[in-house]
Order: structure tokens, then sequence, then C-alpha cells
């Protein structure tokens, strides 16, 4: 290969296979010499690749961590695992990586070939499942909305308010930010002359967003950043709050954190037993699922609405096993 920055790529691509690659095998599989193998691992050396190499029969070449992150190069199908995989990360909203996620996606996805992007795509309909964690954001809509973050560029979209009303946006987006399990974007609404705090799942998944290409200087917030802007505006998310009353038979070391995020709300009864009284804004569907996953008895005294889930769930389960048989029609 007389294409040196080719090489260089195809160098790189090898070494970042997981093994000691002998020096005789390098210049065999690139088509030079040893020394100008040796010559291209300098080079990366001085482009920040930590390539270590140890001497002997059983030495070769391998590429270590640094003390920073270099560029890294994958391959098509290696390209498309990543981008599966942080979709899965952005539309679950794994705790303290959902803002990374989507960045992420928006950086891989702006560099994926139109096919990959396609076969992306499929593969995160077909094996993503949903999260019972509330109203799911579009990673679609999401990377969008990240690029237009990033680049400071005006975009349009159609929006449902908590009503149903659609109406269209024309904002200056300034920040993503997952909260209570859901997505918000922070923009300055340019047609309502105001700031706005924006449910991305309330944003059209068909009609998506539209980077308008117009680029802008971002207002000062009121807010030291976007998501104290959303933490401060709890009137847009949109969730009616209520009493939960819970007693779990579990110690309460093991409930704090698995079903709310302040310690607080867990009170210990005695070794074996806790109980849960405060005030919540979560869907019944949301917190069904985080009960039946404590692995633990629990009574429910409050609210009717999650009591009303919990028991439509048993009847499902019961009709799922033969206990519970549907009626008759002609009962």
């Amino acid at each position: 290969m007389n294409d040196t920055p080719a090489r260089l790529l195809r160098l790189l691509s090898l070494l970042q296979t997981p093994r000691e690659w002998p020096g005789s095998e390098l210049a065999e599989r690139l088509g030079v010499t040893d020394r100008t193998v040796r010559r291209d691992v300098d080079r990366l050396r001085e482009l920040g690749y930590p390539v270590t190499a140890t001497l002997g029969a059983m030495g070769g070449y391998r590429l270590g961590a640094g003390a920073a992150m270099p560029p890294l190069l994958v391959e098509d199908d290696e390209a498309v695992a990543i981008a599966v995989g942080l979709r899965a990360a952005a539309g679950a909203g794994v705790a303290g990586i959902e803002e990374a996620s989507v960045r992420a996606l928006a950086k891989v996805e702006q560099v994926l070939p139109a096919k990959l992007r396609r076969r992306v795509r499929v593969l995160a309909t077909a094996l993503i499942p949903p999260t019972g964690r509330g109203p799911a954001a579009d990673p679609d809509v999401l990377t969008t909305l990240a690029a237009t973050v990033t680049n400071r560029e005006r975009v349009r979209f159609a929006y449902r308010d908590e009503a149903g009303a659609e109406t269209r946006r024309n904002a200056e987006p300034v920040g993503l930010v997952p909260a209570r399990r859901r997505w918000y974007l922070v923009g300055y609404d340019l047609d309502r002359a105001g700031w706005r705090v924006y449910r991305v799942d309330r944003i059209d998944r068909i009609d998506r967003p539209q980077p308008t290409a117009a680029r802008f200087t971002p207002r000062p917030l009121p807010s030291a950043d976007a998501a104290a802007y959303v933490a401060g505006r709890r009137t847009d998310w949109g969730s009616p709050t209520f009493r939960l009353r819970l007693t779990i038979h579990a110690p309460a070391d093991l409930v704090a954190g698995r079903l709310g995020e302040n310690p607080g709300e867990v009170v210990a009864i005695d070794a074996g037993t806790c109980r849960i009284d405060t005030l919540r804004d979560d869907a019944p569907e949301w917190l069904t699922h985080r009960l039946l996953e404590l692995g633990a008895d629990f009574q429910v005294h409050e609210p009717p609405e999650l009591i009303a889930h919990l028991r439509a769930i048993a009847d499902r389960a019961g009709r799922a096993i033969g206990a519970n048989p549907p009626p008759r029609a002609d009962a």
C-alpha cells in the first residue's frame, strides 16, 4: 500500500482489535516491509495513539490505553452496533448517561452512510423493548434536536400540548435535559417571545423537527443552565401529584433508591419492613414495574390509581396461567 494515509487507517483498524500483532504479520497484511510498519507505528504515536511494543518471539504491537481518548476507527458492522446501543441508552433513559448517549448518537449518525443509517433504524425498531417508564422519546427526534443545540441552529417542529392541541413552534434550542424519566428541550420560542420547556415525547415523530440552517447567539437563560430551568418549571412536566403510601416487606436499605431518587422517602419499620409515605408524580405503570422488580411482598395503601392498575395486572397474569378464566360471553 503506497498510499500512506490509507495505510495508516488500515494499520489503526488492525491495532484496534484487542490482540498482540507481530510486526511481520502487520507487514504482510499491509503489503509493506517491517521497517515501514515501524515508521507507521511512530506516526500513530505522534497522533496520540498509545501503541505499545514488546520484544521477543511472542512480542508485537498492541494499542493500549492512553491519557486521553483518541479517535476510533470502526468497521461498518461495529458502527451499526454502537449506534443501536446508543439508541437503546437514549430511549431507555439509563441513569447517568442519558445526555451523553444522545450527544454520542448524534455524532455517530451524522457520519453514517445512508445504508447503515437505515440498518440502525430497522434494528433499533426490532430490538429495543418498551421500558414502561412513561412516554418514550424517539431517538431520531432526540438526535436531530441534539444537533441543533450543538450547532446553535434554529429548529421548527410540531408540538402537542397537554390538552392534545397541536401548534407549530420556531425555537432557538439551548439544551436537552433528562428528568423524571422524560426528555425536555429548553429553547427560546421566537413566535411567543419567551423561554419554553418542551416535552420531547410531544414533538411530532412523523412531521420531524426541521433544522433551519439559521444560526443564533444563545440568549441568557433565567436559570444557571438548562437543567436548572427544567427543574424550576415543574408545571411543565405534565404529571399529576398524588400521595404514595406503601408497606414493603424488605429492609429499608435494599429498597432505598429503587423507587425514587430521595433516600428520605424510605422509612424503616423494623429490620425486615419499611414504609413509604410521600407525594409523587410518577405514572402508575412505572411504579408497578418498579414494585414488581423489588422481588418482595408489599401492600399499596394509596393511591387508588396504582391499586387499580395492580389489580388489572394481577387479573391478566391469572388468566395467563389459567387461574382466572375470562368471563363467558353468555354469562
